[in-house]
């Protein structure tokens, strides 16, 4: 089963992202950021936790974790830990750092934090255009079992290339 790392941008296809997740009975990792997402759409938040897909953590800022030292790294972390708590009433298990970007010390830290880091192994580069058709193709050739596939619900091809994907990969069980 494939999972989906879903970075989300209130406001920008989540509502429907979450209805296609729902109707193909697809799990997803959202990677939260606290102070764009978790703080500013607890509602979007506690959906996302209630219809069972797993809040994970993608700091606080999106600060670049390396750049930073232990206790700027924990402060990024442990806040959106503590806001996804307050909502959820679980804290997050899974961390994505920005960028991709991690050290000894980020992975010193999360591990402290009872975080373990998560990458990802496909991408649409969903960032680069907004063609559904072509976001679903880059999936779906680099589409393997147990993928991590690295999808922004911000771009505005990405949402209407998810029930595509998600019925064509290995087993139509996820979109990643």
């Amino acid at each position: 089963m494939h999972r989906a790392d879903l970075r989300r941008r209130a406001g920008q296809g989540h509502p429907r992202l979450l209805d296609i997740l729902k109707e193909k009975r697809v799990p997803a990792t959202f990677f939260l950021l606290g102070s764009k997402h978790v703080d500013r759409y607890p509602e979007v938040v506690k959906r996302i936790s209630d219809e069972g897909h797993e809040v994970a953590n993608h700091t606080w800022t999106h600060r670049i974790l390396t750049d930073l030292d232990a206790a700027d790294v924990r402060e990024e972390l442990s806040r959106t830990q503590d806001a996804v708590e307050r909502i959820t009433g679980r804290k997050p298990t899974l961390m994505r750092p920005p960028q991709g970007r991690t050290d000894d010390t980020v992975s010193d830290v999360s591990r402290e934090l009872g975080l373990a880091q998560i990458l990802w192994s496909i991408t649409a580069k969903d960032y680069s255009t907004d063609d559904s058709a072509l976001i679903e193709q880059r999936v779906l050739e680099q589409a393997h079992g147990d993928g991590i596939i690295l999808l922004h619900d911000i771009y505005d091809g990405t949402v209407p290339a998810v029930p595509r994907s998600s019925t064509s990969s290995s087993g139509g069980a996820s979109p990643s």
